[in-house]
Formats: structure tokens, C-alpha cells, sequence
């Protein structure tokens, strides 16, 4: 069930979220900062979180994304306390935790599956951190009427958890979750268990009601899609390591490895080899293609070296031939997802390139074995490190 402290919040702050935090919390944040120093967690010989640092900023919305058995919700774990940590530190406002049980770390916890009581009615179990904290039953009933209202739960009060749907379950083990204002509120996949429609409307939700307490939130998910619509930074995960942190926006457009090019976001990655390097600009060349320009990261880079060069299928174009730079590629497939039409195409040298586009308004779709030409912005292509 989500587990609220029964004792006062670790310590407080005045510190404010970094720059390029995509929507600061609110001046009267209640977060507290999370730092993360070299931790690490095995299980016998296999290393489930290894040296891993992290630095989070009060009333920032952090995810840890990754694949299964990345080591993320092992890392979420260990904050929460419920994890042992067998090297590093984690502090709290700039007090270690470690050792600290669960029940007196002060914050927040929501899981997957919502554990709520059965025989409770929302408002009793939205209520019941606040009966183990022995609140006063007036300051209780107005708590607890806040919180139902934040996430529109109010008509719900009197019902049994059996009575609600999915998504109003889930709200009530966040509102549960909040409902003592904790400095930290952990969520370990909330929405994995809900159709898409109803994860959208709660993410939405959920990134209302944190610019509305301004609580440090550290979200677990393994869909990259939820990730970016929610954090204000993402850490990508792999085999127990941290492999980038950065803002959605820069992960989806700068990703630091072929890694994170595929995990964030729908992918072209191609095979290039470089022709000349300017600035941060450089020239390259694709088997049976035409040269094209692509950014990089300020990564040595030399003509004659193989690199990978990655491009989002969003920023590929069908263009008419004998467009300057257009590439020729036969159709494999083509897929209607409604308002986006996928086509998938293969290039003369093997490499294969993803074009999404908008559906048509002629209603045209090419055919498998077209011969189609496709073309990108010189700043959409990106080489990867």
C-alpha cells in the first residue's frame, strides 16, 4: 500500500529546481533534494544498481526509465528504504538515510498494483496515514477533503475501492499517497495497469498536482512515451548503471549513445562514414547515398571514420525525386495508425529508414515495392557518440 511516514519530513530547503527544468515547481515547494552517492545493490554475484549517482532538485519530477532488469525500481527501492544498499549514501536534504526504516523517511509511496483496503471506503483509506499519524479528527476530515478534491475524488468518498474503476483506484493510492504533503512522493509504474486513454487523462493528472504541491517526485517506468510527457529530467538505465540524465527534450534530440537512441523514442539509426568535420556540423556519407550533414556533440570526430548517425522517423520526409539530397529506397511496408501513416523502406546498401508523417489528405499510401525518396533537414540528424 503507499507508505506515508508517521514523523515530520527530514529537513527543509530553499533551494530551487536547475535551469532547463521544463516546468518549475511552485515558489512554495515543499521538496526535499535526493542525493544519490555511488550506490550499489547486488543480489550474490549479480549487481543490480552499480555505482550509481544522482542528483535531485527539490520539487524536480525525476524518472528513472529503462528496460526489465535495468535496476531501476531496485534504485527506487533503496530510497524508499525497503532495498538494502551494500555501498554509497543517499541523502535527504543533505541527511543520510541510510538505515533510516521505510515508516520514518517521510515520504510518499505509490505502486502498480494500488493495495487499497477493501473494506475501507476512499475517504477512510485516504485518510488512514493520517489516523497512524494520530491527527486530530477535524484537521483529518479537512485533509482529507483537500486531497479527494485535488484529484476529483470527492463524489467517491463514501464508496468501497470495489465500486471504482482502474483509474479512480489508482488516483486514490496517489491521493493517499500525498495526503500528508510529504517533502517526496516515490512511484514504482503506477500506470502500467491502466488502458491508454486512462493513463493519458491521470498523467495528465499527475503533472497538474505536482505544480500544485511542488513535492519531489521520483517516477519508475519502462514507457519511454510516459517519461516524456511527465519528467522534468529522465535517467536512462542500463544493467544497473545510469547512461544519460538529461531534460526529455535534449534525450530525445541529443541522446548520448545508439543506447538511448532506440529506448527514447522511435529510431533510424544508419551506418555513415565521415567526409569532413565543421565546427559542430559534419559531412558524411551513407553507402549508395548522398553526403548530408548532421550535428554532433563536440565528439573528436575524423574524416574516414564509421560512425552511427542517428535520424527520427518524424523528421524523415517522402519527397519527389530528384530532390537535391533525396535518397531512393523501396517500400517493405506500409502501416494506418489514424492520424499517422508509417511507412517502412529499405535503402540500396540494406539500411532501412522509418518515415512518420501524417496521413495524407489525397489518401495516398504507396504500395509495397514502390520506389519512394526521402530527404531530412540538415539539423535533424544527429551523430551518435
Amino acid at each position: 500500500m503507499s507508505s506515508i511516514a508517521t514523523d515530520a519530513p527530514l529537513g527543509a530547503h530553499t533551494s530551487h529546481a536547475p535551469a532547463g527544468v521544463r516546468s518549475a515547481a511552485p515558489s512554495a515547494s515543499i521538496g526535499s533534494r535526493i542525493a544519490i552517492r555511488g550506490l550499489s545493490r547486488r543480489f550474490g554475484r549479480f549487481t543490480a544498481v552499480d555505482n550509481v549517482d544522482l542528483q535531485i532538485e527539490p520539487g524536480e519530477f525525476v524518472t528513472l526509465l529503462g528496460p526489465s532488469g535495468s535496476g531501476k525500481t531496485t534504485l527506487l527501492g533503496a530510497i524508499a528504504g525497503f532495498a538494502a544498499v551494500d555501498e554509497g549514501d543517499i541523502l535527504v536534504d543533505g541527511r543520510s538515510v541510510r538505515g533510516v526504516p521505510p515508516h520514518q523517511r517521510g515520504f510518499g509511496m505509490v505502486f502498480q498494483h494500488y493495495a487499497l483496503f477493501p473494506h475501507m471506503t476512499v475517504a477512510q483509506n485516504v485518510g488512514f496515514p493520517l489516523r497512524m499519524a494520530g491527527l486530530g479528527r477535524a484537521e483529518s476530515t479537512r485533509r482529507i477533503g483537500e486531497t479527494l478534491a485535488l484529484l476529483h475524488l470527492g463524489e467517491y468518498a463514501e464508496r468501497l475501492p470495489a465500486q471504482l474503476s482502474g483509474g479512480q483506484q489508482q488516483r486514490v493510492a496517489i491521493a493517499r499517497a500525498i495526503v500528508r504533503r510529504p517533502p517526496v512522493v516515490l512511484m514504482d509504474e503506477p500506470l502500467s495497469a491502466l488502458d491508454r486513454r486512462l493513463r493519458e487523462a491521470i498523467q495528465i493528472e499527475i503533472r497538474a498536482l505536482h505544480r500544485t504541491l511542488g513535492t519531489t517526485i521520483v517516477f519508475v517506468t519502462h514507457d519511454q512515451g510516459e517519461a516524456l510527457a511527465l519528467s522534468d529530467r529522465i535517467a536512462v538505465l542500463d544493467k544497473g548503471r545510469i547512461v544519460q540524465v538529461g531534460t526529455p527534450g535534449a534525450l530525445y534530440r541529443q541522446p548520448g549513445n545508439e543506447f538511448v537512441a532506440r529506448f527514447v523514442g522511435e529510431s533510424n539509426v544508419l551506418d555513415a562514414r565521415v567526409l569532413r568535420v565543421h565546427g559542430e556540423a559534419a559531412v558524411l556519407h551513407i553507402d549508395h547515398g548522398q553526403a548530408f550533414e548532421a550535428r554532433h556533440a563536440g565528439t573528436p570526430l575524423s574524416p574516414g571514420q564509421q560512425v552511427k548517425v542517428l535520424v527520427r522517423p518524424e523528421r524523415v520526409a517522402l519527397v519527389a525525386a530528384g530532390t537535391a539530397g533525396a535518397l531512393a529506397a523501396t517500400v517493405e511496408s506500409t502501416v494506418f495508425l489514424g492520424e499517422i501513416l508509417r511507412v517502412d523502406a529499405v535503402l540500396p546498401g540494406g539500411g532501412r529508414l522509418q518515415v512518420r508523417g501524417l496521413d495524407p489528405r489525397d489518401g495516398h499510401v504507396p504500395a509495397i515495392g514502390d520506389t519512394v525518396h526521402l530527404a531530412w533537414q540538415a539539423g535533424d540528424a544527429w551523430v551518435l557518440a
